[in-house]
């Protein structure tokens, strides 16, 4: 049977350093190049789900801090992802965040046509080009993916992450449980918002449960009172509500809570749960009995964040599940636009001189956990006083190889 991740939480330390990142880290254009480089490209980012691209042809686009990439289904049924750049001028060679296309993927600009394993079929006008051109020299720019219970992980550059199987084991089962790798598009699979945040200051308050009492009342109503944050070894970060104790106030829950199927294949810890499990540096996936959705934000600029996520189904769905997803829903948008305002909130602190700094509770300490793997990346964000904007990569790089030298 499954064991619940709870049974590997790692204790809350008895004293630890309860103070958060300096406010100027939020505020930064030259420590925002440093979260690019060494924090976004170079960390596994979930692009979508196998069943977004079912068939040969199909395809999605996943942009990232002007990187952007390309996952196209081939004929051959293997999901491989390339740079959505043509070879011949880097125009996109698909435009918008889905579709599909025949059989080859042709360059909108000057017509250069790409084969679905990314291999160049052929140059518009080839004979205008030098005798010497190679077509093998010039398919399409592969990008790493990995599949992990059918969700699709990209990353533009090698980092210090391991592979995604290894990273996100300790999910693995109750993934399975859940059945992930059968998900389907929900009828209205994606969903955008923009904010004027800095990233951190989302994520600084979608790491900690200390604020559902009070912030989040269908959260609270539905289960606030065995809602539990569970720290695991490799900074995972899992979320564990189970729900089903009370009827419920509001309408929304009180007919969630009658209307949620029973699903006979999940083993007790999951049947009443609404599961939330993190992925560093800006991705959680949340499974509840009658479907699944990740969310992240996605950094624009240092005030600019694009929240967005995509929402799955089980297939062969009954009426019954239907209704259940959509009351889930109706809970989640209530619940997403409250800490749409917190992040708003927090981050308009930074900008005060009376901020002296987070003094966070044990309640609060995913978000401790986070800003220290952010610390670890970028240890010039220890600095208390924000270092001067042309010295941030320098200083940075002194800081990483000091704490490699030997003592």
């Amino acid at each position: 049977m499954t064991r619940p991740l709870t049974d590997l939480s790692l204790p809350v330390p008895a004293k630890w350093d309860r103070s958060g990142l300096p406010a100027w880290t939020y505020d930064s254009k030259a420590l925002f190049a440093l979260e690019r480089a060494q924090v976004f490209l170079s960390h596994w980012q979930v692009a979508g789900h196998e069943s977004d691209i079912p068939n040969p042809g199909d395809w999605l686009t996943f942009d990232l801090l002007g990187e952007r990439a390309l996952v196209v289904r081939g004929q051959d049924g293997v999901p491989r992802a390339f740079l959505n750049l043509c070879r011949h001028r880097g125009a996109r060679v698909v435009d918008g965040t889905a579709g599909t296309c025949r059989g080859a993927l042709i360059c909108p600009f000057h017509g250069w046509v790409y084969n679905l394993d990314g291999s160049l079929r052929g140059a518009a006008r080839p004979e205008t080009f030098d005798k010497g051109f190679d077509r093998a020299q010039f398919g399409l720019k592969p990008v790493e993916m990995q599949i992990f219970a059918g969700f699709l992980f990209l990353r533009f550059r090698p980092g210090p992450q391991p592979d995604v199987a290894d990273l996100l084991a300790p999910y693995a089962a109750d993934f399975a449980a859940n059945r992930a790798e059968t998900l389907v598009p929900a009828q209205t699979a994606s969903w955008t918002t923009e904010l004027p945040v800095n990233w951190k200051s989302v994520r600084d308050v979608d790491n900690e449960g200390y604020h559902v009492a009070l912030a989040h009342p269908a959260l609270q109503d539905l289960y606030g009172r065995d809602y539990r944050d569970i720290y695991l070894p490799g900074g995972l970060h899992v979320s564990y509500g189970i729900f089903g104790d009370r009827p419920g106030r509001r309408w929304s829950v009180r007919q969630y809570i009658q209307h949620t199927p029973e699903q006979p294949h999940l083993p007790p810890h999951l049947k009443r749960n609404w599961a939330y499990y993190g992925l560093f540096p800006n991705t959680v996936f949340a499974f509840t009995p009658e479907g699944a959705q990740y969310y992240h934000d996605l950094p624009i600029e240092p005030s600019r964040t694009l929240l967005t996520g995509r929402q799955y189904r089980y297939p062969n769905e009954t009426r019954q599940m239907r209704l259940a997803r959509y009351l889930a829903t109706r809970i989640d948008r209530e619940t997403s636009a409250e800490d749409q305002q917190l992040s708003i909130w927090s981050n308009e602190s930074m900008l005060s001189e009376g901020f002296e700094g987070f003094h966070l509770s044990d309640l609060e300490y995913g978000l401790r956990r986070h800003h220290d793997q952010l610390r670890r990346l970028l240890p010039v964000t220890t600095r208390a006083e924000p270092p001067p904007e042309d010295e941030m990569q320098r200083l940075n790089d002194e800081l990483i190889c000091q704490s490699k030298s030997p003592a």
